[in-house]
């Protein structure tokens, strides 16, 4: 890894802890799923099907996937997630398999290929080169298998995010050769009460660079799908729904939140 990645895989270390708190892991034990109905109705019936969750933090999404019957396993590259997740697995006696990993060296890790690549909410930002990062989902699935991902909109980053009222444009749209590093005192996404200790460095990735990026690797895209709601709190000025979505009011049906796109490896594209 380079300097870069070490740096976030240090803040994600911290965090785990942060998120064990926030992420609503008693409810996940009582049973309830992390998985939203529109990710459950695009990628469909998973049972009996191999599944492969990149970034997936300390894996709820990737367990929650397991007690939709797919047999799953999880990448990511902080120690603490992954030792939390295998806590998680045993305590709850859910079938699954977690890998500590950079996801750009997993292939000298796993040799199985999978129906599935998944990944999803906050992922993007974290990767250094989006075109390897194609490739590899195109190496893991088998011929026919499927991609999904369920992404913040590239159009929000932007936006100042720590001021209320009207949106004001700060931030370049178009990928940079160098990661910006985030430094300041801003709270954590899903605890505004923690100030992470560690700063970060991230990649901004415009929308083109994710779509053609999956079909330069080999994918044929199915759909992509835009949404005026977003998964977690980004903005001050955001309001939640009792489905647990954020939406900016006074831009409701004006910008895209959130994206989902499907994409599937065709069977002469094995390799």
């Amino acid at each position: 890894m380079n300097e870069f990645e070490e740096t976030n895989k240090k803040l994600w270390n911290e965090l785990t802890d942060v998120h064990i708190k926030s992420y609503g892991v008693n409810e996940f034990k009582k049973g309830k799923s992390t998985l939203d109905k529109i990710q459950l109705e695009e990628i469909g019936n998973v049972k009996g099907k191999l599944l492969l969750h990149l970034q997936c933090h300390f894996g709820l999404d990737t367990l929650s996937w397991a007690r939709e019957g797919a047999i799953v396993t999880g990448v990511d590259f902080s120690e603490k997630s992954i030792e939390y997740a295998n806590q998680l697995r045993k305590e709850l006696d859910i079938k699954s398999r977690f890998i500590c990993c950079n996801i750009y060296d997993l292939k000298k890790r796993l040799v199985e290929k999978f129906d599935i690549v998944y990944t999803s909410q906050g992922v993007l930002c974290w990767l250094k080169d989006l075109n390897e990062w194609a490739k590899l989902i195109h190496h893991f699935l088998r011929p026919c298998g499927i991609f999904y991902i369920m992404e913040g909109h590239p159009i929000t980053h932007i936006f100042d995010d720590t001021r209320r009222g009207k949106l004001e444009i700060i931030y370049p749209y178009f990928h940079g050769k160098e990661p910006t590093k985030w430094d300041n005192d801003y709270p954590d996404y899903s605890d505004e009460t923690y100030i992470p200790k560690n700063s970060s460095y991230q990649w901004q990735w415009s929308l083109n660079d994710i779509i053609n990026s999956l079909i330069k690797a080999g994918l044929r895209i199915e759909f992509m799908n835009e949404f005026d709601k977003l998964f977690y709190k980004e903005f001050p000025d955001m309001k939640c729904d009792e489905n647990g979505w954020w939406y900016l009011l006074d831009y409701r049906n004006k910008i895209p939140l959130m994206f989902t796109l499907r994409a599937r490896k065709e069977e002469k594209n094995d390799g």
